[in-house]
Order: C-alpha cells, then structure tokens, then sequence
C-alpha cells in the first residue's frame, strides 16, 4: 500500500471506525452503515477518490445480522488506485442514505440495487425499478427469492422427473 492510500485508510480507521482488509492487492475498508456519507464525502474531498466506478451487494442470507454487504468501488484518477468499500446493512428490509449528492452516477446504481435486492436508498431522488417490470413483486437476487424453475431431466433421475411431467392430450 503507498502513502497516499495508507493515509486514506488511517484516517477512515481513525474518524469512522473502519476495518481493513488486504487481499491479493486490494485495499477493502469496511465501514459501519451509519458513517457512509461522511466516509465517502471525505474520500471524495481529501483524499482525491474521485470516481465512484461500482455499486453492488451481496445477500448473505439466511444470516441476518448482517444479511447484506453493500459494495462500492472508488477510483483516485491522481493517484490512479482503487479503493474497495464495505457497509454490512441488517435484516430483512435495508436502506442507507443516498449517495447522489457526492456522486450523481450513484442514482442508477441506487436505483438497480432497490430493483434487485430491495435495498433502499433514504433521500433518493428517484427510487424505483430500472431493471424489472414496475409491477414485478420482490427482489430477484435476495437468496430467499423463490427460484421458479424447471428441474432439469438426466439420466439419473429420468424416471423421477418423467412421473411429473405434463402428459400432452390425445
């Protein structure tokens, strides 16, 4: 880690409370929920992480405390490093402030992870579908989401599946 990374993550250990993890390169700081604004604010003035290049989650289900990771990439075109950022949110309904207002792309990708994972954003300027239908009913990527499919037919289970198959009329 060089010095300009490893003031940005002192300084987010100190004023936030972060925990640092270091794999393969890459420098992740996990964040507790309640100090994302002001860690992102302050990785965007001070420390020059000045593109939020990534958005996502990851549904940890059935544990709950934390269910859900949600994921951002931060990118420093000064010092061209990225810097990976964790908030564990709880429970079954999530939510976080919004990031718009420090970095404006965040909207779609606020947006897709409402759509996907019913993770809500709190002052959002637009928080609805993107991705799904606006009538579609819950969360596609929640790993308790009912998977509705077809089992698919092999030899092993041949004769099993072929019992549940809908016979075609005469």
């Amino acid at each position: 880690m060089d010095d300009t990374l490893q003031s940005a993550v002192s300084a987010m250990q100190q004023r936030f409370g972060a925990q640092v993890e270091e794999a393969f390169g890459e420098v992740t700081l996990v964040i507790p929920p309640q100090h994302n604004l002001d860690a992102v604010q302050a990785l965007r003035d001070e420390f020059q992480f000045n593109v939020l290049s990534d958005l996502t989650a990851v549904d940890y289900w059935p544990q709950d405390q934390p269910r859900f990771h949600l994921l951002g990439m931060l990118y420093s075109m000064s010092s061209s490093q990225y810097l990976h950022l964790r908030f564990p949110l709880d429970g079954s309904a999530p939510h976080l402030p919004t990031l718009e207002g420090i970095f404006p792309n965040a909207n779609w990708y606020e947006r897709e992870l409402w759509d996907l994972f019913g993770i809500r954003f709190d002052g959002h300027s637009d928080m609805r579908r993107i991705l799904m239908p606006y009538d579609w009913e819950g969360h596609p990527l929640r790993k308790d989401y009912p998977l509705g499919y077809e089992e698919p037919q092999f030899t092993f289970n041949f004769d099993e599946i072929s019992l549940r198959k809908p016979k075609g009329q005469k």
